[in-house]
């Protein structure tokens, strides 16, 4: 799974490299953005930007703003993978949203921590090549859309996604978001509705995680008085 989804992010970084030049960065410009920047995302928000004619400044805010949900998934990586303290600047360079969603789609600690790697590693290394082979070919690949490379990622996380509906509530979740974040594309700035929508999640989340702990102490109550009656 991995490779596969390594395989498949890696050929939209054409697009970004030939979009990058065409936004009117050089080739070790937009090589370095894939190399230290690397989340796509942030990326494209860049030069999307730049190539708008925007300050270098609302670039990058825009780029960072994007960016922001790569420290949670850094926060979910460590305490799932518990990595030695040496790791860490290392995977936190790879914690992108396609390692993340591969470790956490797994049921074994060793898998999640085998699809962490292969993924993050994976991801980073085709990225950054098709980025270059994006750049040297420039314009002249015409509009990358029309190869289907801009619908690789949302085919991946598709195939990520699928298997975890595997009940009422995460079916549920998956369209109220889909929802929400189809409502909030024409009213806010990009890169909003996707912070909107996981702010959402992590909202529900926290309230269900209260009220379970509650329950089952409700629940261990009524054991303890029954066993005493």
């Amino acid at each position: 799974m991995g490779l596969s989804i390594a395989f498949a992010t890696g050929l939209y970084g054409i697009s970004f490299g030939a979009l990058s030049i065409a936004a009117g960065l050089n080739l070790w410009q937009t090589v370095a953005l894939s190399a230290l920047m690397f989340t796509g995302g942030s990326q494209f928000a860049f030069i999307g930007v730049i190539s708008g004619a925007g300050a270098p400044s609302a670039a990058f805010s825009a780029a960072s703003l994007l960016g922001i949900r790569n420290a949670v998934y850094g926060m979910q990586i460590k305490q799932t993978l518990r990595p030695l303290g040496r790791h860490v600047p290392w995977m936190a360079q790879v914690t992108i949203d396609e390692s993340t969603a591969v470790s956490l789609g797994q049921s074994d600690p060793a898998e999640k921590r085998r699809g962490f790697f292969t993924a993050g590693v994976g991801v980073y290394v085709l990225w950054n090549l098709f980025t270059l082979v994006g750049a040297l070919l420039g314009e002249r690949m015409g509009d990358p859309a029309a190869w289907g490379l801009d619908g690789a990622a949302v085919a991946a996380f598709i195939g990520l996604l699928w298997p975890r509906l595997k009940s009422v509530e995460p079916i549920m979740i998956a369209i109220a978001a889909a929802i929400l974040t189809a409502l909030a594309v024409p009213v806010t700035s990009p890169g909003l509705p996707i912070l909107l929508t996981a702010g959402c999640a992590a909202i529900y989340a926290v309230a269900t995680g209260r009220r379970a702990p509650a329950a089952t102490e409700h629940g261990d109550l009524e054991s303890v008085e029954e066993e005493r009656a």
